[in-house]
């Protein structure tokens, strides 16, 4: 093979990149119809001669488009390819994948519908033209990877022509945040904006914005020194000089950014990886805001910036080190507010209100939600928190409502909000409807210090493939059962970098020194249980589950995983009887979470329990609801039944009926209703109808069923025709973290469960060492 035609050397996380494209549908978007086409009436009115309707509405009133199309929920995110992450001019069609992944982010952080649009349009006029022409289509234009200085022209051009926003994110997302930033580092050093001096590394689109809204914000242009790779931008400079730079040319002799640092308040990288030395920082003033933004690699790495200076407050771009400036922080909301009420810009006041909404919800104590979604280790406001983290789920709930405000006041909204209460009540029902539920547990595992779980099926491709992704991400220190060549053969097949000893400790069941020690506890345990000296020797050699189990009660993990291979009543036999039932809990159950396009729906008992009484059924929800608060949801439950509110007498929805009475007894807090249909449980017009005085509201997230049939055959059905992802079985009601599942789950569930597992140990360990 030909130099030319030889292909690249891909590293295992650059295959999983492709793979993750490719299958099963090559790209990360598709179109869905919102209404039905179930009939001959549903096509006519939705095409001819039914949608003759609408098009005559918007003829005579334009305004109507948004109340009978998708226009007013929909946003072009625009690129002509010429300067694509940190990958340069690679064209549009190369671009396409980032924009694609942009309109993602905007349907799962705010709901928001976008057509991705890259176009051959390298000049300014063509590129103008060509976005200008789609107002039709769009509520709102996001541009998107655009070289400056070209992006500046095109963004005042179309600003100056169209009547709906034009945004360019990566100008003014990254400057709303890093003016958020700015606004909180200043507070915490007791510095006045006005008075700061502030020194920027990169005088690109990005820089020039975010010393442009600092400027808004109370900064003096004769305090801000603006350097690039050519040095300071100074008075008389021929290299890559324009007009936007032009407010902050300096009337000096100094050249390079080791000239001008000294006595800076405020560093702004924007450029490239190294810049600024550590011994730059020794003459900044005291309490220095670094905003070292160079991705992948920042102007200067947070460690030898602590180094050289303690009292440094430091953000980076990266998601491993606090303070990260990521744009998902906010620019899904700032279009959310801009739609919600029909804005024909994104003004200066609207960037304004969204920097002192993200600067406040930094300062904010954290709610109950967020604390249970961070398993009560919320960062507090400080030089290592002066930024919500990209996932706090209240962004929205500020951020939209915040540009919402400004747009109404400021006289560019086109239909203004008139109940911002009811508004506030949406924004709130679509933050926990968006799928987000596993980001606050893995920032839990993440911030638990690296607990231990251990896998019984250590040996199977999918454990293998989970336990890089966790050790890569430091949600746990896994411990893998397995014999070493088959673990090692199977590592290398695979392409895993990931090596025994090294990376994650090994159990080998062939061949363990702790073998006869095993085997006494193991009878100590369950001898009562039917367990003799021979057969514990046997499980101890043979079965992995009892393996795990047995170092879950030597201390030598935290938590296990199990239940790839074989029948899930096995393993639970194994773990019940090894590892037992947490005090006061009568029976074990299991409850399973179901992420949809719909949302956040949990199901339970949907693996243990063949017909459980009304007491036990009482308990399941219980213990279900403390599970659920983990992901910081308020659980909601429907106890369900093929009776409505006492429609039938059965025996069956008798219990549940009774089900529902105990559980007002021992757990009134619990906002629970029943016995009830499933599509009451869902639909509170439907339930309204029926029986106006119950005492749940809005949607039920939590089903609670009256066997094991109906919740199982349920969770499988829906799972597929909803294309969901499923995290668990969680088992509920062990001693110890400890979870079976399932022969069909994936690398991704084993993760999701390691992630769940290890923050359920570090709150057993909290809880053990608070008693």
């Amino acid at each position: 093979m030909s130099p030319k035609t030889k292909k690249p050397q891909r590293s295992e996380f650059d295959e999983a990149a492709l793979f993750f494209h490719r299958y099963p549908t090559p790209g990360k978007l598709e179109i869905q119809a919102t209404k039905p086409l179930g009939n001959q009436r549903d096509l006519a009115l939705a095409y001819s001669p039914g949608v003759a309707v609408p098009c005559m509405a918007i003829h005579d009133d334009p305004n109507v488009a948004a109340d009978y199309t998708g226009r007013a929920n929909l946003v072009a995110v625009v690129s002509n390819g010429s300067a694509v992450l940190g990958l340069g001019n690679i064209g549009p069609l190369a671009s396409k994948p980032v924009m694609e992944g942009k309109a993602v982010l905007f349907k799962k952080f705010a709901g928001i519908d976008v057509f991705d649009i890259e176009i051959d349009a390298p000049q300014i006029d063509r590129m103008v033209e060509t976005v200008a022409a789609l107002e039709p289509t769009f509520g709102g234009i996001n541009l998107e990877d655009i070289k400056a200085p070209e992006c500046f022209e095109v963004e005042e051009q179309l600003k100056a022509r169209m009547g709906i926003p034009v945004f360019h994110d990566d100008q003014h997302g990254t400057a709303i945040i890093v003016a958020a930033a700015v606004t909180n580092g200043l507070e915490l050093a007791g510095k006045d904006i006005s008075q700061v001096k502030i020194v920027s590394s990169g005088a690109g689109a990005a820089a020039l914005a975010c010393l442009n809204l600092l400027v808004s914000l109370g900064a003096k242009p004769e305090n801000i020194w603006l350097t690039d790779r050519h040095g300071v931008v100074f008075e008389g400079r021929k290299e890559e000089m324009d007009r936007w730079k032009a407010p902050y040319v300096k009337d000096t002799d100094k050249r390079e950014l080791s000239q001008v640092i000294g006595g800076a308040d405020v560093f702004l990288g924007l450029s490239a990886a190294g810049v600024l030395k550590p011994e730059m920082l020794s003459g900044m003033a005291e309490k220095p805001l670094i905003l070292a933004l160079a991705n992948p690699t920042p102007e200067i790495m947070p460690d030898a910036a602590r180094a050289a200076r303690s009292d440094a407050m430091i953000c980076t771009g990266r998601s491993d080190f606090p303070n990260q400036v990521n744009n998902v922080l906010c620019f899904p909301y700032i279009f959310r507010g801009a739609l919600d009420v029909g804005a024909t810009a994104i003004n200066e006041e609207m960037k304004l209100a969204a920097v002192k909404a993200i600067a406040a919800l930094a300062r904010e104590e954290p709610s109950d939600v967020a604390a249970r979604a961070y398993s009560g280790e919320t960062p507090m406001f400080g030089p290592d928190f002066l930024i919500p983290s990209p996932f706090d789920p209240r962004l929205i709930l500020r951020i939209a409502p915040a540009v919402a405000r400004a747009a109404m006041e400021s006289g560019i909204a086109s239909r203004p909000i008139e109940d911002m209460d009811q508004y506030l009540d949406r924004l709130n029902r679509f933050v926990f409807r968006s799928g987000l539920v596993m980001k606050p547990v893995f920032s839990a595992a993440k911030a638990a210090g690296r607990k231990r779980v251990i896998y019984a099926d250590g040996e199977d491709e999918r454990v293998l493939r989970a336990a890089q992704v966790v050790i890569e991400e430091g949600i746990a220190e896994p411990i893998i059962i397995g014999r070493p060549h088959v673990v090692e053969t199977r590592l290398k097949r695979y392409g895993l970098r990931i090596r025994p000893g090294e990376d994650f400790s090994i159990v080998n069941p062939e061949d363990d020194p702790r073998y006869r020690h095993y085997v006494d506890l193991l009878v100590q345990l369950a001898g009562r249980r039917g367990v003799t000296p021979e057969a514990a020797r046997t499980l101890v050699r043979t079965n992995t589950t009892v393996i795990a189990a047995i170092a879950m009660m030597r201390d030598e993990a935290d938590a296990m995983i199990c239940g790839l291979e074989g029948r899930f009543e096995k393993h639970l036999r194994y773990v019940d009887m090894i590892i037992g039932r947490r005090e006061g809990v009568g029976d074990l159950s299991a409850l399973s979470m179901l992420i949809s396009q719909f949302g956040v729906t949990f199901f339970t008992d949907t693996y243990v329990s063949l017909c459980p009484s009304a007491s036990e059924i009482a308990e399941m929800t219980v213990l279900a609801a403390e599970e659920i608060r983990r992901f910081g949801i308020e659980p909601k439950a429907a106890l369900l039944s093929h009776s409505n509110f006492g429609s039938r007498d059965s025996e069956s929805a008798m219990k549940m009926r009774d089900a529902a009475h105990i559980l007002k007894k021992i757990a009134p807090d619990l906002i629970s209703e029943g016995e009830m249909h499933g599509d009451s449980a869902l639909s509170e017009t439907l339930r309204q109808r029926v029986y106006p005085q119950a005492q749940l509201s809005g949607e039920a997230n939590l089903l609670v069923f009256p066997n094991l049939d109906a919740a199982n055959i349920t969770l499988t059905t829906l799972k597929v025709m909803t294309e969901a992802l499923h995290v668990g079985p969680i088992l509920l009601g062990t001693a110890m973290p400890a979870h079976i599942l399932t022969p069909s789950v994936t690398s991704r569930g084993v993760v999701n469960m390691t992630a769940l597992a290890a923050v359920e140990a570090l709150q057993k360990s909290k809880a053990t060492v608070e008693s």
